[in-house]
């Protein structure tokens, strides 16, 4: 006869270890593992509400939305979606196996793929000193997508250079975060 106390298999699944059991806080805290991501976003939330109150920002210049708007969704998202984790994590909610990606582990990695994608990087950062967003975004995006497998030729490099664009003039114009014009400074 043993002296383990734990209660019966309920719709959650198999009974939790007690204290009682000889698991204790540390039994307790393995089977709820995701608690750890969720002090991760939630400290990632506070650092980024953190920075976004400390940011020197003359608003009176800039309208009321302006470079803190995005840290603060993004900070407050992360807080929210922390809470929320862990709430469910507490009531009993748990992350199901992965039934199976397509993906063959006993394939190799890629190499092309991620040296293409390391370059295309790169060569936007150095890029974009000289020829400004727009054009090194434009490279990038279009270098990003073929470096992924898409070769369409004539259809790539437009969208590329609209979703360029349109980054551009969000970011400077709306957000208020200036981005390197480049060349085009005086046409945009």
């Amino acid at each position: 006869m043993t002296t383990e106390s734990t209660e019966p298999a309920g719709p959650a699944g198999p009974a939790e270890p007690t204290a009682a059991s000889g698991g204790g806080a540390r039994a307790w805290l393995r089977e709820r593992s995701e608690l750890g991501v969720c002090l991760l976003l939630f400290a990632l939330g506070v650092l980024v509400l953190t920075d976004a109150l400390t940011m020197d920002v003359d608003i009176a210049q800039r309208g009321p939305i302006g470079p803190r708007t995005v840290p603060f969704v993004v900070g407050a998202g992360l807080l929210l979606v922390g809470a929320l984790l862990a709430v469910d994590v507490l009531r009993g909610g748990r992350g199901e196996a992965e039934g199976g990606e397509d993906v063959d582990l006993d394939e190799p990695a890629d190499w092309r793929t991620v040296l293409l994608l390391t370059g295309v990087f790169l060569g936007a950062a150095v890029l974009i000193g000289p020829l400004g967003f727009p054009i090194a975004g434009a490279l990038l995006f279009w270098g990003a997508a073929y470096a992924l497998g898409s070769r369409h030729h004539g259809r790539d490099p437009l969208i590329a250079a609209g979703l360029s664009l349109f980054t551009y003039f969000v970011f400077d114009n709306l957000l208020g975060v200036p981005l390197p014009g480049g060349p085009l400074m005086g046409v945009l």
